[in-house]
């Protein structure tokens, strides 16, 4: 075969060319690109107007109500005890923490008490929820970094988590487990030494998980000192939980307004460093969600032997059904995987809330997105928006 010779021009001088040439004389047009409702890293619904300038983002404005489906609305037509199937559908990720939410605003409401196994009860399967989305979370921010493997990996360990909470209530998914006055039932037997075994076995995968993606070079380069949150602007946009503490602030509700006997375990609250980067970067805000699925196992633990002290079977109010709420409001929030979500419930005196409103973590977390794509590349879109983690279903309602 010939050798390929690549032919000069030297009757052309090029940068002599370039002379004379003002840039100025060919302007960059800019263009309007709609970035879902139906694109995959947007993870839901989520339509996002992008502004750019060449490959610049200079705008990024997010349209939602693709998923509205009058969620508040109908927690004033129902009875306590009928709403908490409805607030599975919040953050469908994390149904028993909505659950849990919902229930705790009412029993304060009405002054019911949860007895100590019910409210252990409730520890274990708010966590091991935790775990569960926050393992979504991971293997869905690999695929949108181009991992597909970590994707396979999260979504394996899950689905041990899933069979777990299905042995206990029998749902995968929508859970109405936790409910007013405690929970529907107790634990079968046996859950307490496979929940342990899944422990033993998981506590390593998580290492394996960050030798295989946080600690890769490609996801480094792609997440590092890219979204920055100062924790100043973390505050006044409103972010919670691994959002805000990814920017340094250590506040978690578990430990600042504890309930469900939460004050009684021993855990950490994981904040953002800048390991990788600048505290406050996509990757912080993703290495916190790695840590907090370990300090959820040491809660897990510490919940397990506090139910082996304790009699089985007081797990539900008797009043479950027959709530009458005073005429009186109420405002509580809990610790969801995304932030702080929180329930007012205003009674009437009668069985059924006069009004209900939802502070959904994701739609909060949600209101920073133009601020931190403004001025980035359009390849950096998908780094960011998967760094909020965002469930849309609550961000709608």
């Amino acid at each position: 075969m010939a050798d390929v010779v690549l032919e000069t021009r030297p009757d052309i001088d090029f940068d002599s060319a370039r002379d004379g040439v003002n840039l100025e004389d060919f302007p960059t047009e800019e263009m309007l690109i709609n970035m879902g409702p139906q694109h995959p890293s947007t993870h839901g619904v989520l339509r996002v107007v992008l502004r750019t300038d060449g490959e610049m983002v200079l705008e990024a404005v997010p349209h939602i109500g693709y998923l509205h489906r009058c969620a508040e609305k109908i927690g004033e037509a129902v009875a306590p005890y009928q709403y908490i199937p409805y607030t599975d559908r919040l953050d469908y990720l994390s149904g028993m923490n909505n659950n849990l939410a919902y229930a705790l605003a009412i029993e304060k409401l009405a002054g019911l008490e949860v007895s100590k196994r019910a409210q252990y009860i409730r520890v274990i399967m708010a966590e091991l929820n935790r775990v569960a989305s926050h393992l979504v979370s991971f293997a869905c921010y690999g695929l949108d970094m181009g991992a597909f493997t970590v994707f396979l990996y999260g979504f394996r360990e899950r689905e041990m988590i899933i069979d777990m909470i299905e042995s206990v209530c029998g749902a995968r998914l929508t859970y109405s487990y936790i409910t007013i006055g405690g929970v529907t039932q107790d634990l079968p037997d046996g859950f307490l030494d496979r929940c342990e075994e899944f422990l033993d076995y998981f506590e390593p995968k998580i290492d394996e998980y960050n030798n295989l993606l946080s600690f890769n070079q490609i996801f480094i380069k792609r997440t590092g000192n890219v979204g920055v949150v100062s924790a100043a602007d973390a505050i006044a946009y409103g972010l919670t939980g691994p959002c805000l503490r990814a920017s340094g602030v250590k506040w978690d509700l578990r430990k600042a307004q504890p309930d469900c006997s939460y004050e009684e375990f021993d855990f950490d609250i994981p904040i953002g460093e800048g390991l990788k980067g600048t505290a406050g970067d996509c990757w912080d805000r993703y290495w916190v969600r790695m840590q907090e699925m370990k300090q959820s196992n040491r809660i897990i633990r510490q919940a397990i032997e506090k139910i082996r002290g304790t009699e089985p079977g007081d797990v539900l109010h008797k009043k479950n059904r027959n709530v009458k709420l005073p005429k009186d409001d109420v405002y509580y929030e809990i610790e969801n995987p995304r932030g702080q979500l929180g329930f007012y419930v205003q009674g009437g005196g009668t069985q059924v809330p006069t009004r209900v409103k939802v502070r959904g973590p994701s739609f909060s977390n949600l209101c920073i997105t133009n601020h931190l794509c403004k001025d980035c590349l359009i390849a950096d879109i998908t780094a960011i928006i998967g760094s909020i983690d965002m469930v849309m279903g609550e961000v709608d309602r």
